[in-house]
C-alpha cells in the first residue's frame, strides 16, 4: 500500500482547511446545515480525498487528472467562502486568513501536478 501523500505539506494543510471549514460550519444558521454548509462540506473534503485518490495512482495522467479535481473543489470551497463572507456569515479577517491559506494550497496542487505530468 502507497500512502506517500501522507508525508505531503500539500495533504497536510487541505486536512487542515477541511478542519477550519467545519468548525466555521458551527456557526452558521440552522437553515444553511443542508444548503450553503452541505455544500462547503462536500467541496472541502473532497480536496485531500482527491490528493490521495491520485497520488495512490501508478499512470501519471490519473494522478493530474485527481490533482485537478482536488483543485476544482479548492475553488469551489474558496467561491463558497467568498458567498459567506457576502451573507454576513464569517469575518472580513477571517476569509482573508482562509484566502492565504487556499492560495497555498492552490499553489501546492498545481506545482506537484506539474511535477506528475
Amino acid at each position: 500500500m502507497n500512502n506517500s501523500y501522507k508525508k505531503l505539506d500539500v495533504y497536510a494543510k487541505s486536512r487542515q482547511l477541511v478542519v477550519t471549514v467545519y468548525s466555521l460550519l458551527k456557526h452558521f444558521p440552522a437553515e444553511e446545515k443542508y444548503a450553503l454548509g452541505d455544500q462547503m462540506r462536500r467541496a472541502v473534503i473532497s480536496v485531500p480525498s482527491n490528493i490521495a485518490e491520485g497520488l495512490s495512482r501508478t499512470a501519471p495522467k490519473e494522478q493530474a487528472h485527481f490533482l485537478d479535481i482536488a483543485y476544482g473543489s479548492l475553488m469551489e470551497t474558496d467561491c463558497q467562502l467568498d458567498i459567506s463572507l457576502d451573507l454576513g456569515y464569517i469575518s472580513r479577517e477571517m476569509r482573508e486568513m482562509l484566502d492565504v491559506e487556499i492560495n497555498s494550497i492552490g499553489k501546492m496542487i498545481r506545482s506537484l501536478k506539474s511535477h506528475r505530468q
